[in-house]
């Protein structure tokens, strides 16, 4: 016990401080919760069921038994929390746990139920559940899958039972090691295959009157993005059915890059602005217009009823679009606001969303790992720091007379919404899609009023009259102000630099970032400044990360990638597996349009890569690579090159002499492999030897 009143005593200069902000103590619970739940995720294999609530246990009984000592106390609350979220993520991953196709398969029978209908411009999308597949058995078939349909085809909506020929295939791997898991995604989303059809799927029964509530809203989805399309058209069209549904999917591949370049990405992601501006619409119309009577005015809490309402407004529209991850944290933020406005309470604050953190970590574990998430929270929490300074500086400015004041506040307050956010997003920007946009402001200054006070106030109104048959007008004007939105993303994007690449960074400069962002954001009074070298430390990992892999090679052995001495990248072909090439790319912070120029034969530009008919020879250091295609290869190579890279099996009786081989038995069962050459040694890193065996991963049949 001498020993814990010892620890206690030297650390009095941590408690006082943050015994002095004992109200902002709560506003950490989702930050412990988190790390538990990052802590689960990050690990190679899957731990016993009972870790997480065993550590649970210990800790609270710790916390009790500490209850007289601040800072164990504080320090078995953190254990604690952080234990709940690592057994809510062990509890998820539990009762998620589903079949998956194994193999490629088909063509092969695929029957089953839409459940979503995603039109793309070249052919639409369905996901299929209650399904039968083949001769698989009843036990093996996955609960949804996704199929890809091609040439002309019947119309399809929500809640129709179909039957199609279609080639399956299990959820693919990551493309790169540490890369973006869509079979972890999928494993959540209860997602067992993916595929393509073949010819024109067969409607066996229209669902009638056994349409499920699931069913009509992705009907009641599908129609509304269909008349929004159809009566704008174009681009715009595709942009305005965006906002309004979320299906983005039509939305043509030049007018995505350009809002991508221009920074206005976040305006096709429904989140805290679409959501506020539908809310707070509602709320202020409503209540206008019933203050407008007096009996009402004066009789009943009218402030009150327009809450509720907006509230429900808001619900609605949060399905419409599709309940993503930042629209139900967008929605659970506004109604807790609204709510707060029923019962008397301060609205938005620092507290709702950390309660609105809690409900989704505690509920949705896995959608800690999306970017949707991160980058979401870090703007909500970044934006409410700033304004609790900023809104009290500028009442006494807006309370003035003076006609201009207010103008000028809100566009200031554009300006530093939009500098903030963008600060607050970049580290997530940058590691989940290495490119900033540097003209961001310039187009958000044009876009965030357009959508403010235009396009989602008309939207609102064509919904309400829609049912009547009077949208055409109302949507014609939205139309025209998401027209002047997509003309300043054209010309925006089309300055030169208007983006930047950045190659991959280490997740040790996110985290650190991380960590002291919300060291700023969370606390008010002094202790908050300890932040700040946490921040730069980030900023410093960030600026000195290690360069990417001097060879790539992908998961089917079809595509190699080689780094060229300026930092580029040369891929082996254009034609094979061009989704994890541009990835690749993506990731070293180049486009397409900058990839090298393989050398078919002889040697490339830099002279570290020569090459033949069957395969090459990469050079780097003293160390030499093989890169084989073709067995005739390996007669050569086994017998000169310590280090053979093949898309080939190469047995050990074959090349003796080499030390280090990888060949395609070795990339079937792992995946993509990456290889980084120094002075001293050769160091390699695989697809699942990065994420170990975990639920989601599918093993190779």
């Amino acid at each position: 016990m001498n020993f814990f009143r010892g620890i206690t005593r030297y650390s009095t200069w941590i408690v006082q401080p943050m015994s002095a902000e004992r109200d902002r103590w709560i506003l950490w619970t989702p930050v412990f919760l988190g790390a538990g739940i990052s802590v689960y995720f990050s690990l190679t294999v899957e731990p016993a069921v009972w870790v997480g609530m065993a550590v649970l246990v210990v800790s609270v009984a710790s916390a009790w038994l500490s209850r007289s000592l601040a800072v164990l106390l504080l320090i078995s609350l953190g254990v604690a929390i952080a234990a709940a979220g690592f057994s809510a993520a062990q509890l998820r991953t539990y009762t998620s746990d589903h079949p998956v196709i194994e193999r490629e398969t088909g063509p092969l029978s695929v029957s089953g139920r839409i459940v979503r209908v995603e039109p793309f411009p070249d052919g639409a999308r369905l996901t299929l559940d209650r399904l039968t597949i083949g001769s698989l058995r009843p036990d093996r078939v996955p609960p949804t899958v996704r199929v890809r349909l091609r040439g002309h085809q019947p119309p399809l909506v929500p809640g129709n039972w179909v039957r199609l020929r279609a080639a399956l295939s299990p959820p693919p791997p990551p493309v790169f090691p540490g890369g973006f898991d869509l079979q972890r995604q999928f494993y959540f989303q209860g997602i067992g295959g993916v595929g393509f059809s073949f010819g024109a799927a067969e409607l066996v029964a229209s669902g009638g009157a056994q349409l499920t509530l699931g069913a009509r809203i992705e009907r009641l989805r599908l129609l509304l993005s269909d008349r929004i399309r159809q009566r704008i058209g174009g681009g715009a069209g595709a942009v305005a059915a965006a906002l309004l549904t979320g299906m983005r999917t039509q939305i043509p591949e030049p007018v995505l890059e350009a809002f991508r370049q221009a920074g206005l990405a976040h305006l096709l992601a429904i989140s805290g602005l679409h959501i506020g501006l539908v809310a707070g619409f509602v709320f202020l119309s409503l209540r206008a217009a019933l203050s407008l009577i007096p009996a009402f005015a004066l009789a009943y809490p009218i402030k009150k009823w327009a809450a509720v309402v907006a509230v429900a407004a808001a619900f609605g529209y949060a399905v419409i679009a599709g309940a993503t991850v930042p629209t139900q944290r967008a929605f659970l933020m506004i109604a807790l606001v609204l709510l707060a406005v029923v019962i008397d309470r301060q609205g938005i604050s620092m507290r709702m969303v950390a309660w609105a953190a809690l409900i989704i970590l505690a509920l949705r574990p896995e959608s800690l790992l999306g970017a949707s998430f991160q980058m979401s929270f870090a703007a909500v929490v970044a934006l409410i720091a700033v304004y609790e300074v900023w809104t009290a500086r500028t009442r006494l400015l807006s309370d003035a007379a003076t006609w201009w004041r207010r103008p000028v506040i809100y566009f200031a307050s554009v300006v530093v919404t939009t500098l903030v956010a963008s600060a607050a997003t970049a580290p997530f920007v940058i590691y989940h899609f290495n490119r900033v946009a540097l003209f961001g402001l310039a187009a958000n200054m044009i876009a965030v009023p357009l959508t403010a006070f235009w396009i989602m106030p008309v939207a609102v109104l064509a919904f309400v009259v829609m049912p009547f048959g009077f949208d055409g007008p109302l949507l014609d004007l939205m139309g025209q102000g998401v027209s002047l939105v997509v003309s300043a993303a054209d010309t925006v994007s089309g300055w030169q630099g208007s983006s930047v690449g950045i190659p991959a960074v280490p997740f040790a400069g996110v985290g650190a970032m991380v960590l002291g962002g919300l060291w700023l954001a969370l606390w008010r009074q002094r202790l908050r400044w300890l932040g700040l070298p946490v921040v730069t430390a980030g900023v410093l990992f960030f600026m000195v990360h290690s360069s990417g892999p001097d060879i790539i090679v992908s998961g089917d052995g079809g595509l190699f990638a080689v780094r060229t001495a300026d930092g580029g990248y040369a891929l082996s072909t254009r034609r094979r597996a061009r989704f994890a090439g541009e990835n690749w790319l993506q990731r070293a912070g180049l486009s397409v349009e900058e990839r090298r120029t393989w050398p078919r034969t002889g040697y490339s530009d830099d002279g570290k890569l020569s090459c033949d008919g069957v395969g090459c020879i990469y050079r780097k250091e003293q160390a030499q690579i093989a890169l084989v295609s073709d067995p005739l290869a390996l007669l050569e190579d086994c017998r000169r090159v310590k280090v053979i890279i093949a898309s080939v099996p190469v047995s050990d009786r074959r090349c003796p002499s080499a030390h280090m081989v990888i060949d395609r038995f070795d990339l079937w069962r792992n995946g993509a492999h990456a290889v980084w050459v120094t002075k001293t040694d050769v160091r390699i890193k695989s697809v699942n030897g990065e994420r170990g065996r975990r639920p989601w991963v599918i093993a190779p049949q």
